[in-house]
């Protein structure tokens, strides 16, 4: 912790802890993670012939080497977990960008607050969107061949993960810590 002595005024100015800087990277990771879920082409595969994706629906007939495919966006379930997901997303960055103005100015303390209550909403907004898609895909969607929910899915799961961490570690009291640093 810093400190200036003019005359009789003592001027207290908060040192960046290295939870707060451990929270900004689990924020930028999350926020990496966010953005190759939303645009991985595969988050349900099934044996080279069946890929899923936010976005849309591919298959390769047995008879054929071309892909046929169609958009996502026709069905409720999947336009509600995009949009979770999205939400989500969207708080993130805004935590992160938050946090990282938080770096740059003087009284970092204010912001510490917002930045968690971001992060836990788009954990509640992620997590609905991850447990709604494999209910709402194996209830909609028959495939009568092995499938696997893939890295796209894995990806929007460390995002969350990382969003809690850095909810977790953003709710921390400075005051507590501060004098350790």
């Amino acid at each position: 912790m810093a400190s200036s002595v003019s005359g009789a005024e003592e001027v207290r100015v908060s040192a960046l802890t290295p939870l707060k800087l451990v929270g900004l990277v689990c924020v930028f990771l999350a926020l990496c993670l966010d953005v190759g879920a939303v645009l991985s082409p595969a988050w349900v595969t099934a044996d080279d012939q069946y890929h899923l994706s936010l976005w849309e629906s591919c298959w390769k007939p047995v008879a054929s080497e071309k892909w046929r495919c169609s958009s996502t966006l026709g069905t409720d379930w999947q336009i509600a977990t995009l949009a979770l997901l999205l939400g989500g997303a969207f708080l993130i960055l805004l935590s992160f960008l938050v946090a990282l103005v938080s770096v740059c100015i003087r009284s970092r303390r204010r912001f510490y607050r917002p930045v968690a209550i971001m992060l836990f909403a788009a954990v509640v907004l992620q997590a609905c969107c991850l447990v709604l898609y494999p209910i709402k895909f194996i209830e909609t969607i028959s495939l009568k061949i092995y499938h696997e929910f893939n890295w796209g899915y894995g990806l929007a799961w460390g995002a969350t993960i990382f969003s809690f961490g850095g909810a977790i570690l953003y709710c921390l009291n400075p005051k507590d810590y501060e004098d350790y640093y």
